[in-house]
C-alpha cells in the first residue's frame, strides 16, 4: 500500500475480531466441558455420533456428525489459513527474507522442542506418536490474551504474534501432510492432483470467478478425502490457486474512478427516483473498476474470516472439548500423554520460542520487535504454549484410542490455562516497567 495507515487499520482490526471470536471459542469450551459433565452426558456424545449421509451417483459419504466438523468445517479452517499463508508470503509479515527470518525460526524452535520434549517422554509407548500435538499455537486466544495485556504493549510484539503463530500454523500443515496421513488411494489422489493443475490453469489464464474455483475446490476435497491424504490438506492447496493480484493498479483505479465520478456528476439527469441510461452504464463500469481493484483471494479471505472465528471454530470446541473431568481429576493427569502434552506446551513452547529468538538475536542475524524488550518477549513465548484448537485437531489424528484422547484434551487444557495465564502476568509486569 502506498501508506502504512491501511496496515495499521488491518492488523488492529484482525486482533480485535480475534479477541471477539476468543471469547465466543471460550464460552464453547466452558459449555462443551459442562454438557459433557452434566446429568445429560449421554446426549452430548450421541449428539456428535448422529450420521449424515451425501450421495454422489454410486459414491457415497456416510460420516457421523463429529467427521463432518472435523473434516468438512476443518477445512473451511484450513482453507482460510492457506489464504493468510499467500498473503503473508506476497505482501505480509512474511513476504521478505527480513520480515520473515525473526517470527519464522522462533516458530521453528516453538515446534521442535515440544515435540522433542513429548517424544522422549513418551518414547516406546503406544502414545509416542502424539509429538505434533504441543507443537501449535491457537491463534485467536493468544491474540485475546495479548490484547488484555495493556495499552503498553508495542504493536510490533503483536505483529511479532501473528506473524509466528501464521509461520506456526504452516508448520502444523505440513506435519499433518506428512506423519499424520493415513493410507494413500492413488486413483482419488491422482485425480484430485489433476484438479489441483486445473485451478493452476485457470489462476495463470486470469479466471477469476468464484464458481470456478469452489466448484472445483469441491471436487478436491471430495478426492483428497477418498484417497486417505487429510482433507483439510486439500483447504490449503486450493487456497494457494487462488488469484492474489489486481488487474489495475492503485493509479489506474483512484483514475478511473475520478474520471467516471466526473462524468456522472456531469450526465443527463431525469430529476426523478430514476437514473438515465448512461448513468446506469457508467455505474455498471464503475462496478467493473472495482471488481478489478479486487484481488479474489482477499475477497474470500475477508468474506470467510467471520464465519471461521465465529461459527467454525465454536463448533470444533464444542465438538472436541467435551472431556470428562472427574473427581481424580488432577490424578489421571500422571500419564506419559498428559505430561507430555503439558511439558511441551509449557516447558517446550516457552523455551524454544524464547532460545531461538535469543539465538537469532545475539548473533545479529535479527533483531527485536520495534520497541519490544526481552520480558515482552518471554510473555509472547508463553502465549505460545496456548495450543488449544490445532492441538486438538492433531490430537484427533493422533490416536484412535478413546483414553489417549481424553488424556491428551486433559493436558492440552491444562496446558493453555497456565500457559495463558503466565504469558498474561509477564506481559502486564513488563509493560508497568519502563525501559
Amino acid at each position: 500500500m502506498a501508506t502504512n495507515t491501511p496496515r495499521k487499520w488491518s492488523v488492529s482490526s484482525f486482533i480485535h475480531q480475534e479477541f471477539s471470536g476468543a471469547i465466543v471459542l471460550f464460552a464453547c469450551v466452558v459449555l462443551a466441558i459442562g454438557w459433557a459433565n452434566s446429568p445429560w452426558s449421554d446426549s452430548y456424545h450421541h449428539f456428535w455420533e448422529t450420521r449424515f449421509a451425501v450421495s454422489f451417483d454410486d459414491y457415497r459419504l456416510d460420516q457421523p456428525l463429529h467427521s463432518w466438523v472435523n473434516d468438512g468445517l476443518m477445512a473451511i479452517f484450513f482453507f482460510l489459513i492457506g489464504l493468510e499463508l499467500k498473503r503473508e508470503f506476497m505482501a505480509g509479515e512474511l513476504s521478505t527474507a527480513q520480515k520473515a527470518t525473526l517470527p519464522a525460526v522462533a516458530a521453528l524452535g516453538g515446534m521442535l522442542v515440544p515435540g522433542l520434549i513429548y517424544f522422549l517422554i513418551n518414547r516406546g509407548t503406544p502414545s509416542e506418536g502424539g509429538w505434533g500435538i504441543p507443537m501449535a499455537t491457537d491463534i485467536a486466544f493468544a491474540l485475546a490474551l495479548i490484547s488484555l495485556a495493556g495499552k503498553h504493549i508495542p504493536a510490533s510484539l503483536k505483529v511479532f504474534l501473528s506473524a509466528l503463530a501464521v509461520a506456526d500454523d504452516l508448520g502444523a500443515v505440513l506435519v499433518i501432510a506428512f506423519f499424520y496421513t493415513a493410507k494413500i488411494a492413488l486413483v482419488p489422489l491422482l485425480i484430485g492432483s489433476g484438479l489441483l493443475l486445473v485451478l493452476a490453469w485457470g489462476n495463470r489464464m486470469g479466471v477469476r470467478s468464484l464458481l470456478f474455483y469452489g466448484v472445483i475446490g469441491m471436487a478436491i476435497w471430495i478426492c483428497f478425502l477418498l484417497s486417505g491424504i487429510h482433507a483439510t490438506i486439500a483447504g490449503v492447496l486450493v487456497a494457494f490457486m487462488i488469484p492474489a493480484r489486481t488487474r489495475i493498479n492503485e493509479d489506474e483505479y483512484m483514475d478511473s474512478m475520478l474520471r467516471l465520478t466526473e462524468q456522472f456528476r456531469h450526465a443527463d439527469r431525469l430529476n426523478s427516483p430514476l437514473i438515465t441510461r448512461d448513468q446506469l452504464l457508467l455505474i455498471a463500469e464503475a462496478k467493473q473498476v472495482n471488481l478489478d481493484a479486487e484481488t479474489p483471494l482477499q475477497k474470500i479471505e475477508y468474506a470467510l474470516h467471520p464465519w471461521v472465528t465465529f461459527v467454525i471454530m465454536p463448533l470444533f470446541a464444542l465438538c472436541n472439548a467435551g472431556i470428562p473431568i472427574k473427581a481424580d481429576f488432577f490424578s489421571q493427569l500422571a500419564n506419559p500423554v498428559s505430561v507430555g502434552v503439558m511439558a511441551g506446551l509449557v516447558i517446550g513452547k516457552f523455551t524454544g520460542v524464547f532460545l531461538f529468538t535469543w539465538i537469532m538475536v545475539k548473533l545479529k542475524l535479527s533483531s527485536l520487535p520495534l520497541g519490544a524488550r526481552w520480558p515482552q518477549m518471554a510473555g509472547v513465548a508463553l502465549l505460545a504454549g496456548v495450543g488449544f484448537t490445532m492441538s486438538l485437531f492433531v490430537t484427533e489424528l493422533a490416536f484412535e484410542d478413546s483414553v489417549l484422547i481424553d488424556y491428551s484434551k486433559y493436558g492440552i487444557l491444562l496446558a493453555s490455562i497456565v500457559s495463558g495465564a503466565f504469558g498474561l502476568f509477564v506481559l502486564k509486569r513488563s509493560a508497568r516497567r519502563p525501559g
